[in-house]
């Protein structure tokens, strides 16, 4: 049993995320599934299902562990980096779906955001909440955010860190579908194999047109990020952040 589990049903390739309960990442699990995306390309499948075992599609980083633990080295900027393995998944030509149970935090919001499509229950919550931990936001949602939400709805969910339901989220776009949360999976696997029906060279085309230089974009967004992120981790205000997320309270920080 690995940190993600590749399957295929038809056409459709499947990628579960598998870290139960909370699915936290690092460069091996963003790795494993840029492989996955891969694999599904040689098969020739015609649509990804992105998803997730346990509680939540993916709480983002463990900050019980260094950051450098999760992300890579500091001073890696090759093909290890977690982020690196993050372009890979934006650079796959094959439309995703993703089913976004419980919660999408952080860098787990980032994830979902690598998907065409979002399909969210009433329960799903969703939250890019690096401000709020003291840090600068990455896995490309400097990009992928205000691209879906537009620059005013992106820059209030970064700015307040704030969480929202899926309800919220279908709302304003940040999810397409809404299902009941026992019938999730169900629901994007049918968005997923509809696509699937379509021709596959019209629908790769199509999508290279609508998603343009995405890929590039984030590549460089993540760069940007990196470097952003590296400074706030040193500060008092991060080491605070994680404190009171713990503690389950109010952060307190002075901009130090």
């Amino acid at each position: 049993m690995g940190d993600v589990l590749a399957g295929t049903s038809g056409l459709v390739g499947i990628a579960e995320i598998n870290r139960p309960p909370h699915n936290f990442f690092d460069k091996e699990l963003i790795g494993a599934l840029a492989e996955a995306f891969d694999g599904f390309v040689r098969q020739g499948m015609r649509a990804i299902l992105l998803c997730a075992a346990g509680k939540n599609f993916c709480a983002g980083a463990n900050f019980s562990r260094p950051a450098s633990d999760t992300v890579g080295a500091a001073d890696d900027r090759g093909t290890d980096h977690l982020y690196r393995h993050a372009v890979r998944l934006f650079r796959c030509p094959l439309p995703v779906v993703a089913a976004v149970q419980g919660g999408a935090i952080g860098g787990g919001l980032g994830v979902a955001m690598v998907a065409d499509f979002r399909v969210a229950s009433e329960s799903t919550r969703f939250s890019a909440n690096f401000n709020r931990l003291g840090f600068h936001p990455g896995f490309g949602l400097s990009v992928t955010l205000p691209r879906v939400l537009g620059p005013q709805k992106a820059a209030l969910l970064l700015y307040t860190g704030r969480r929202i339901t899926g309800t919220e989220a279908h709302a304003i776009g940040l999810a397409d579908v809404l299902a009941p949360p026992e019938r999730l999976r169900e629901t994007a696997m049918a968005l997923a194999a509809e696509i699937a029906q379509s021709a596959p060279l019209a629908v790769q085309s199509t999508r290279a047109t609508l998603r343009g230089d995405l890929a590039d974009r984030v590549a460089a967004a993540t760069d940007h990020e990196l470097a952003q992120q590296e400074v706030h981790f040193a500060t008092a205000d991060f080491q605070e952040g994680v404190r009171a997320m713990a503690e389950r309270r109010l952060p307190h920080f002075e901009g130090r």
